[in-house]
Order: structure tokens, then sequence, then C-alpha cells
């Protein structure tokens, strides 16, 4: 599975602890070895036709959409954020 990633998600990302990009490397890793790994709790946001989010921490979420051969990593932030703007 192919991961590519948009500048707002590279750039959110350098803004998170170390601790934090730990947990979204490991679900982005847990991604690619099982899209249905149950730790990821993967699920469509409300009100859009194809963006998905996936579960770093109890607030921390990714949200991504499904390509052909992969998913594009759109942001990476707070729950409550990304329901706002996927």
């Amino acid at each position: 599975m192919k991961i590519r990633r948009s500048e707002h998600f590279k750039k959110s990302y350098q803004k998170l602890s170390p601790v934090l990009q730990k947990r979204v490397d490991k679900a982005l890793m847990l991604l690619v070895m099982n899209v249905r790994h149950p730790s990821l709790r993967i699920k469509k946001i409300q009100g859009t036709d194809d963006i998905y989010e996936l579960r770093v921490t109890r607030s921390y979420r990714i949200s991504f959409e499904t390509e052909e051969d992969g998913c594009f990593l759109r942001k990476v932030g707070k729950h409550d954020d990304l329901l706002r703007r996927p």
C-alpha cells in the first residue's frame, strides 16, 4: 500500500510532540499492515463522500482518502478540528 501525504499533513505532523509523532507512525504502520486493525477504528466522516478518519489517540485523528493503490493522508490533529474541516 502506498501512502501519500498532503502538505497540510506534513506541516501538522512536524508540529506534533515527539510522543505524538511516534503514535502517528505506529498508526500508519498498522494501516499499511492491516487496514482493518481494530485499534485504528477507521470510519467514514459524516457528510463527506470519501474521507475517512483513523484513531491515533483518544483525541488525535488522521483524515485520509482511499486511492487505487493506497491512501492520501489529508490532515492529522485533534478530533474536533478534523470533524469541522476534514
